[in-house]
């Protein structure tokens, strides 16, 4: 069955389903874990988003993370190893209807680091921004409610373009 795409108003249990799931990500993790961090839509307040928890813990070592394997599958994940990014470690848990997402990047890896939370800070800082990218989702959704992968397309022009302007933003001391 393809994954539904949904795109719902912002829920203030988004932020304290990406605690409870840090927690318990960070207690797997242990002594590899350098930052945990909410990503995505739902970590941007009063963004309607995919009712999915992005979550990017940044770790020490990435070998170390693939060992742990059998601790995030305990937790409900499907570890799925790099999923297409090289450097990155991705999981993910409630199948074609997820619910969780998590993006695992190196200390040093700063260029994703970076890439994710300055999209992330610009949509908080920019209201204009944030409707539009809300109007944008909510389109593409109505259009592709069953095809992710259109979905997905649909928003990268916007993405690169604001995620660009974000660098440049965070980069640049604020505007």
């Amino acid at each position: 069955m393809p994954q539904h795409v949904t795109v719902s108003d912002y829920s203030p249990e988004w932020p304290l389903e990406y605690e409870r799931e840090a927690a318990a990500l960070a207690r797997v993790f242990g002594g590899n874990l350098a930052a945990i961090h909410h990503i995505g839509s739902t970590a941007v307040p009063g963004l309607a988003a995919k009712p999915i928890i992005d979550i990017m813990p940044v770790v020490y070592s990435l070998e170390a993370v693939d060992a742990l394997k059998a601790g995030f599958e305990a937790l409900g994940y499907e570890y799925l190893g790099e999923f297409g990014i090289p450097g990155r470690r991705y999981m993910r848990r409630g199948g074609d209807e997820r619910t969780h997402q998590v993006h695992v990047f190196s200390v040093l890896d700063t260029a994703n680091i970076t890439r994710h939370l300055a999209f992330r800070d610009y949509l908080c800082a920019h209201p204009d921004v944030c409707a539009e990218y809300a109007a944008l989702k909510r389109a593409l959704a109505g259009k592709y409610p069953f095809d992710i992968g259109a979905y997905c397309d649909g928003k990268e022009e916007f993405v690169k373009k604001h995620e660009a302007a974000a660098l440049a933003w965070a980069g640049g001391g604020h505007e």
